[in-house]
């Protein structure tokens, strides 16, 4: 038998750029590398069922407290993305085709983790008619089937250019519907262009339209150089679109080929971004530095719940 290896790069549209300087992190990034029985237990499982998840393909600084909890993030379609996200560690290129056992091996992970809440993602797939939207339903379905008890979260790429995709997901009717603006709309064209901001934010607005039960949700980064009245506006801007929970974390560079990191925003600018927020009117929001969408996922999730429970006055 020949073992032929993939030799190609990881990012090949990022290959002939210039290199970017990585600067050191501060002390408040700083995590320890994962070694608990938890973490190796997690990963087994995760390996068992052939599952990629974004925890590893996005260089997660937060895989060791989480895994040790058995708190893995899906992510479906497969570990190759169809956009070049300058921000994202992810795999770049022409992905392959869809696994029809993929919902029933995540149903099967998500049963032997035991997870009371489960968040899917997935890489975009703008190569599939309905940019992947009927297996984000089968996934969910297949949850359901299997654990009923557990509650999910998806955090969706933007269905750009496919009529009906969301519509399809919302009628599978995740807990927690995810769609992370990622940056300001001033630096789209640099950091997410192949992405439209004001597409992004109509998508979470109409999820409210169709099923104004769901929760919905968005997660930005900073330290790509945006201006504190940037981040402000686009609190505005999803406040318009109904989104209930927010978000904040501080971006941190994958490779010398991708955006450089600008700042590295304090615990103190974090706290003051969550207090804006708050008053904003969001249910909930989550501002730190190694903040980031599925991280905490499942208690956020109970304090969601509550937070609209109260608001209700119940």
């Amino acid at each position: 038998m020949v073992t032929t290896l993939d030799t190609r790069p990881r990012h090949p549209e990022k290959a002939n750029r210039p290199d970017t300087p990585i600067q050191r992190k501060p002390d408040w990034i700083r995590v320890k590398a994962p070694t608990s029985a938890g973490y190796a237990e997690t990963k087994a499982i995760v390996r068992a069922h052939g599952l990629a998840t974004v925890c590893e393909e996005a260089g997660c600084p937060n895989i060791g407290e989480c895994w040790t909890k058995k708190h893995a993030t899906m992510m479906i379609m497969g570990d190759t993305c169809t956009r070049a996200c300058a921000f994202c560690n992810v795999k770049t290129g022409l992905p392959g085709a869809l696994d029809p056992a993929e919902p029933v091996n995540v149903a099967e992970a998500v049963a032997k983790l035991g997870l009371e809440h489960v968040v899917i993602t997935s890489v975009d797939r703008d190569d599939l008619p309905d940019g992947g939207a009927q297996h984000f339903a089968q996934v969910i379905g297949a949850i359901r089937a299997r654990t009923p008890a557990t509650t999910i979260e998806i955090l969706t790429p933007d269905f750009l250019r496919k009529p009906g995709a969301l519509e399809v997901v919302v009628a599978a009717r995740p807990d927690v519907f995810n769609h992370n603006l990622e940056t300001v709309p001033g630096l789209y064209l640099k950091i997410r262009p192949g992405a439209r901001y004001f597409h992004s934010l109509r998508l979470l607005q109409r999820v409210k339209e169709l099923d104004p039960t769901l929760f919905t949700k968005s997660g930005i980064m900073v330290g790509l150089g945006e201006a504190r009245e940037e981040v402000l506006q686009l609190m505005d801007d999803l406040r318009s679109a109904d989104v209930d929970f927010l978000t904040i974390g501080q971006y941190l560079q994958p490779t010398r080929k991708h955006a450089e990191v600008k700042s590295f925003v304090t615990p103190d600018e974090f706290k003051s971004y969550e207090r804006m927020a708050s008053a904003k009117g969001f249910l909930l929001v989550a501002a730190s530095p190694l903040t980031r969408s599925s991280y905490h996922a499942g208690e956020d999730f109970a304090k969601l719940r509550a937070a609209r429970l109260q608001a209700l006055g119940r």
